[in-house]
């Protein structure tokens, strides 16, 4: 019997599609189930994933890699996806699909199943990178096949061969959570007319008014861009965003309420929690400001527009990733340093800045006298800067 890899998580989708491959193809499944941080208790995966109907499983523990390989290489570049969202979902997907390859080449399977629906973009991440590690693999995608055509229907599907669920008709959100994000779609939130329920949804983040009173500072150490140490403490990518997650979410900083443009074409809203990724982001900023040049930092700004949608679009092995990579590694040469930030409600504010090689220089910027700055020089500099507005008004007259 040939194999088909399942990508499983142990949620209602995947929980189906066992039991609906063994019924529609003839077909051994291995579930894998790749840990990136989703928080689940993954200790009863693989015997769920058996008794579900697979002959084996695997589950992957990637997490230390997925921060610091995956993540941080994102948080570098500042990726942000339409001025909003901070990309977990899409850091995640080319690391499980490289995952799900290694899996399916070590078994001979030829196929790979995933169970994202025909709307969402992680069938276009999933299917993206797998074509890009190894295009000899063949997709089998369920919600583009079967007559299940909603989630209530996937519930009822289950329920008819009783498979344990935790979701229900009432609370139908779909999520994925990983060490970086947390991320809420369905339910209530379909309906832009219906603010979102923060009691309800919020998993890893405070509601504003439950946010802590006292004010919380802390500093961050980066070197090349990279985060390595919180507080003065060295402490590997896990352990550091962990910590970053707590003390974000205690204070309600780094949830966003979004309507963004998928791959497919369509709008979709979404509810992002990402509390320590906010948190770096804002002290990666601060460092670029005082460590890069001003048409260095202005490119890289474009660039990280680019840069979060081509990982959005799942092309995370792209040649024009990679240059890019090596772009920002060039540029962050010079940025290592210690961001202190102040936490408090829903708030990310700068305290102290500190650079190896600052380019921030009180003996020219101050308003007081300077050695290397003449206040007389800016008078020819402005008569040329200025020259071409002249001209223009000057040829108005002709």
């Amino acid at each position: 019997m040939e194999k088909v890899v399942l990508a499983y998580s142990g949620g209602l989708d995947t929980s189906i599609i066992i039991p609906w491959i063994k019924e529609n193809y003839e077909l051994e499944v291995i579930a894998v189930c790749v840990d990136v941080g989703q928080d689940d208790d993954l200790s009863k995966i693989e015997e769920k994933a058996k008794l579900s109907g697979a002959s084996k499983a695997y589950v992957i523990d990637v997490k230390n890699e997925f921060v610091e390989k995956f993540a941080f290489r994102g948080l570098k570049a500042l990726a942000v996806y339409e001025e909003k969202y901070l990309l977990g979902t899409a850091y995640a997907r080319p690391l499980i699909a490289r995952e799900l390859v290694k899996v399916a080449q070590k078994e001979g399977a030829k196929y790979i199943c995933h169970g994202c629906t025909g709307k969402g973009n992680d069938q276009v991440r999933f299917e993206t990178g797998i074509a890009a590690l190894d295009p000899s693999i063949k997709i089998i995608a369920p919600w583009r096949e079967w007559d299940i055509v909603s989630r209530e229907q996937a519930i009822d599907y289950a329920n008819e061969r009783n498979i344990p669920l935790t979701v229900t008709k009432e609370k139908i959100y779909s999520r994925d959570h990983n060490l970086w994000h947390i991320s809420h779609e369905g339910g209530h939130i379909e309906y832009l007319e219906n603010e979102h329920q923060a009691d309800e949804l919020y998993l890893m983040t405070k509601t504003l008014e439950k946010a802590s009173d006292t004010p919380e500072y802390v500093e961050i150490e980066f070197v090349e861009g990279y985060p390595k140490k919180v507080n003065g403490e060295s402490l590997n990518g896990e352990k550091l965003l962990t910590l970053l997650n707590k003390m974000g979410g205690k204070h309600a900083i780094g949830v966003t309420d979004i309507v963004e443009n998928r791959v497919v074409g369509m709008k979709s809203r979404g509810i992002y929690e990402t509390p320590g990724g906010t948190i770096l982001m804002e002290a990666l900023k601060e460092l670029e400001s005082i460590c890069l040049d001003a048409k260095s930092l202005a490119y890289k700004k474009h660039m990280s527009i680019s840069y979060a949608e081509i990982l959005y679009q799942g092309l995370w092995f792209s040649p024009l990733k990679e240059a890019m990579d090596c772009f920002i590694d060039k540029l962050h040469q010079n940025c290592s340093g210690v961001i202190k930030l102040k936490l408090y409600k829903g708030n990310v504010l700068p305290a102290t800045r500190s650079a190896k090689q600052c380019l921030y220089m009180d003996e020219i910027s101050t308003f007081g006298e300077s050695e290397l700055y003449n206040h007389a020089d800016a008078d020819g500099f402005i008569k040329l800067f200025s020259l071409s507005s002249k001209i223009i008004n000057m040829s108005k007259k002709g």
